[in-house]
């Protein structure tokens, strides 16, 4: 019975980032979608493409069910799940992450918590895991890839939110007050420089 809980609520959990990382794309010109916005050149519609690419390894082949899209050897990874070129369309990249959720749903939904999987991937010492790690292991991927989609969302064209049915209205006026406030606070934390002279003597 637990199980049953732990595996619905953590399945449930997963599928809520993927939407809310999906909705970051709403909206955006070609262009900020891909752009770099980081100085390692972190992107949005990177992160919705190396998040797919990180369920259909672990929910694929991790558990001897490997993905139906074409991936290369895990060996060969180097990062070019991270952006997408300028062959690929939005479309196809959205594509092959919704395609990926079914795959991952399907792998998810056939198996129980504490199905034997194997990740080549991980260090000698701990390759053997089950379905229940790698779900932990795969929310937290999403979650924190999610997060960094946020505040590039944000840094874009201040919009902010995890769904569009709960998304409030900019007020630029009260964002700005908001920030200034903070902005005094940090002020008034930081020591001056006599300050900073008297506690180095």
């Amino acid at each position: 019975m637990i199980d049953e809980f732990a595996k619905d609520h953590l399945h449930g959990r997963l599928r809520r980032d993927r939407k809310a990382l999906l909705w970051k794309l709403d909206g955006l010109s070609e262009y900020d979608a891909r752009r770099p916005l980081t100085a390692t050149g972190t992107n949005l519609l990177g992160l919705v493409k190396h998040v797919a690419t990180v369920e259909a390894r672990y929910f694929g082949e991790v558990f001897g069910r490997p993905s139906p899209e074409p991936l290369g050897p895990w060996q060969d990874s180097d990062g070019s799940d991270l952006w997408a070129t300028e062959d690929e369309t939005r479309e196809q990249v959205i594509g092959f992450c919704r395609r990926t959720w079914g795959h991952a749903d399907a792998t998810i939904d056939a198996l129980p918590l504490d199905a034997p999987g194997h990740v080549p991937w991980w260090p000698e010492a701990s390759p053997n895991t089950n379905l229940f790690a790698i779900l932990v292991h795969v929310l937290g991927e999403s979650i924190r890839h999610a997060g960094h989609a946020d505040i590039l969302r944000e840094g874009l064209d201040g919009r902010t939110g995890m769904r569009a049915e709960i998304e409030k209205q900019i007020d630029v006026q009260a964002r700005a007050a908001h920030c200034a406030k903070i902005e005094r606070a940090a002020r008034s934390a930081a020591p001056t420089k006599a300050q900073r002279v008297s506690q180095a003597t």
